[in-house]
């Protein structure tokens, strides 16, 4: 199974980094930067990202931000050839301004890019990354249309469509349920991508789906429908492709009305246990697939956990973890092909698509990590269920 999933698992949501050590103006919090002297100017690549730093999504892109931060940290502290600025601007999970923030980073110098956080302002700042011939790394950004028909943006995370092939998979194989609602949200282009493989797959592995309900940003605050519809038809299993905040709604409505399924997220769900306001014990019991497992034992995953603990105050999320992927593939990439900072963004670009088409690279979201062409990875995703207020490997 673990193959099979590896295979269908390329690429789910967002970018990072911090302010640069050469002064420059930055989105990112003053306290906390790449700074050391041998970023000087010249003497180190110039990094960039855009993200919700700020407003609903902000906790996905300070994620980014502070797992690049970490890796950026360790790297420079080596004393290597490989050296980073980083400088990550705020896009308030907006196109229009993730692009505005692109045209800032281009300004500022940036030779390679961790892309957009959030998938609609990647689709928007990777459409200039092609054109530019910036090569662009996101830690999160899922969607098909982030890569598609670029040959220079590639993803660190899961591709949405086949979040949703791969969670009816792991639900029929580990016979999770037979009886499956699906609630989804029609006007976000991650949740629709993962829904509409999970209902192709599911036909396809005998999984019934008897409830399938949709919602949109302005009836995201009531789901006694679809919660209703699906208690009615009796799902004994409940998927939902989405992001956390609706689904803490959902998780909550669920529990006032006395309906216990089991519920299957996606990557999106990450981030659920430390959103303000939301009791985490309504999360018990939750599953979700997902590349990293902060309560993992190996020396690298408990290095960083601690680091970012430690930094931060609280325990990362894999979008943390994306992103510190992210910069350590570049140093990787960068050391493979010789190349030093004095090169242009486009000299660069070249270089990087060799390098990222060949080279096999081990993370803390998965050892053995490829990508295709296409720019989507191929790892394999981990089954997690919320257990006592933490993720746990089922």
């Amino acid at each position: 199974m673990k193959k099979t999933l590896s295979m269908l698992l390329a690429g789910a949501m967002l970018a990072t980094a911090l302010t640069g050590c050469g002064g420059s103006a930055s989105s990112s919090s003053d306290s906390q930067n790449s700074g050391s002297d041998s970023t000087a100017s010249g003497t180190a690549f110039k990094i960039g990202g855009t993200g919700p730093l700020t407003g609903a999504a902000a906790i996905y892109g300070n994620a980014c931000k502070n797992g690049a931060q970490i890796a950026v940290d360790e790297i420079n502290a080596e004393g290597g050839d490989i050296q980073f600025e980083l400088n990550y601007q705020d896009d308030e999970h907006d196109a229009e301004k993730a692009v505005n923030a692109y045209n800032t980073l281009k300004d500022w110098g940036m030779q390679l890019s961790l892309g957009s956080v959030t998938s609609k302002p990647c689709e928007a700042t990777a459409a200039e990354n092609y054109s530019d011939r910036i090569f662009a790394l996101t830690p999160s950004a899922s969607t098909v249309a982030v890569t598609a028909d670029k040959d220079n943006v590639f993803q660190m995370c899961f591709v949405d469509p086949n979040q949703g092939t791969a969670s009816a998979q792991y639900i029929a194989e580990q016979k999770l349920g037979t009886k499956i609602a699906v609630i989804w949200k029609n006007d976000d282009v991650y949740s629709t991508g993962i829904h509409d493989k999970f209902v192709a797959e599911a036909k396809t592995k005998g999984l019934q789906v008897v409830s399938d309900n949709t919602f949109t940003d302005a009836s995201a605050n009531d789901f006694s429908v679809q919660l209703n519809d699906a208690k009615s038809k009796g799902a004994d299993l409940v998927f939902l492709p989405m992001y956390y905040q609706p689904a803490s709604l959902i998780l909550t409505q669920a529990n006032a009305m006395g309906y216990a399924p089991k519920f299957f997220g996606v990557d999106g769900m990450d981030g659920i246990l430390t959103m303000e306001g939301f009791d985490p014990k309504l999360a018990e019991g939750v599953m979700l697939l997902t590349p990293f497992n902060a309560d993992a034992t190996d020396e690298k995953t408990a290095s960083f956990v601690k680091k970012y603990k430690e930094q931060f105050g609280e325990t990362p999320n894999q979008f943390a973890a994306d992103a510190y992927d992210c910069v350590y593939a570049y140093k990787q990439a960068l050391e493979n092909a010789g190349a030093t900072p004095d090169m242009s963004a486009e000299d660069l670009c070249d270089k990087m698509i060799e390098q990222f088409t060949s080279m096999t690279f081990d993370g803390l979201t998965g050892e053995g990590m490829t990508w295709d062409e296409t720019g989507a990875v191929s790892k394999s995703p981990k089954g997690m269920v919320i257990k006592n207020g933490a993720y746990v490997g089922m």
